[in-house]
């Protein structure tokens, strides 16, 4: 299950890529898909339950896909792509095992521990 679930989050993450290939987005764009999201880390300086909300508004897929509409429904081209990059970096963190934070400790995610794969439940 560990590697089909991986694979989809791959394949999340690609189509992100085709579609910033597709737009013909700045190069800039991919830095930030792969490194902007991970702000939300910044919340952690206050307590571990305000980093856990900030870390998991900026990775949650769902609010994504809104941002994505929203962009979308305005034709706002830099709300479209925000949406696309914080789609695309939740895939990529997914894929490395970093799930959404549960508010006791950073490394309590939805997807098990980090540093210990996937659990099998």
């Amino acid at each position: 299950m560990e590697k089909l679930l991986k694979l989809e989050e791959a394949a999340q993450l690609i189509a992100t890529i085709i579609f910033l290939v597709f737009i013909e987005a700045d190069w800039w764009w991919y830095l930030i898909l792969f490194i902007g999201p991970d702000i939300g880390m910044f919340g952690y300086v206050f307590s571990p339950k305000v980093g856990a909300y900030v870390y998991n508004l900026f990775h949650h897929k769902a609010l994504a896909v809104i941002v994505f509409i929203l962009g979308v429904y305005t034709q706002h081209d830099p709300i479209l792509l925000l949406g696309a990059v914080l789609f695309g970096h939740a895939a990529l963190d997914r894929i490395f095992g970093y799930g959404l934070k549960y508010i006791d400790d950073f490394k309590h995610t939805h997807l098990g521990r980090i540093g210990r794969e996937f659990s099998e439940d």
